[in-house]
C-alpha cells in the first residue's frame, strides 16, 4: 500500500508559479513510476508529467517548457514546479504512483487531489 498526499495548490495569477508536492508513505517510494495528472469538470483525468524510477521524464505537450517534475527518493516526495501558469492550467491536480509486481499484479495509487486555479 502507498498513501499519497498532495499539497501546494492554490490561486495564482496568470504568469505566476506554483510548486506542488506529493508526499508518499507506506512502501518503497523509489520503485514506483510517479506522475502528476489533472482533471477539470466534465473531462477525463489527463497526464501532465511522469517520471520513471530511473529518472526519465515525459510531459504533456501543453506543459512542456513550463512544468518540471522531480522526485526526492530520500524524502519520499515528488514535486511539480509549474511556471508561466495560464488559466487553462486550472484543474484539480492528482499525484499517482504505480508499478507492476513480480507476480505481474498492477498496483495503482492516487492522492486526494489539490486545486490549482489560475485567474486574475
Amino acid at each position: 500500500q502507498v498513501q499519497l498526499v498532495e499539497s501546494g495548490g492554490g490561486l495564482v495569477q496568470p504568469g505566476g508559479s506554483l510548486r506542488l508536492s506529493c508526499a508518499a508513505s507506506g512502501s518503497i517510494f523509489s520503485i514506483y513510476k510517479m506522475g502528476w495528472y489533472r482533471q477539470t469538470p466534465g473531462n477525463q483525468r489527463e497526464l501532465v508529467a511522469g517520471m520513471t524510477p530511473a529518472g526519465s521524464t515525459n510531459y504533456a505537450d501543453s506543459v512542456k517548457g513550463r512544468f518540471t517534475i522531480s522526485r526526492d527518493n530520500a524524502k519520499n516526495t515528488m514535486y511539480l514546479q509549474m511556471n508561466s501558469l495560464q488559466p487553462e492550467d486550472t484543474a484539480v491536480y492528482y499525484c499517482n504512483a504505480r508499478r507492476i509486481t513480480l507476480a505481474s499484479i498492477p498496483l495503482n495509487y492516487w492522492g486526494q487531489g489539490t486545486q490549482v486555479t489560475v485567474s486574475s
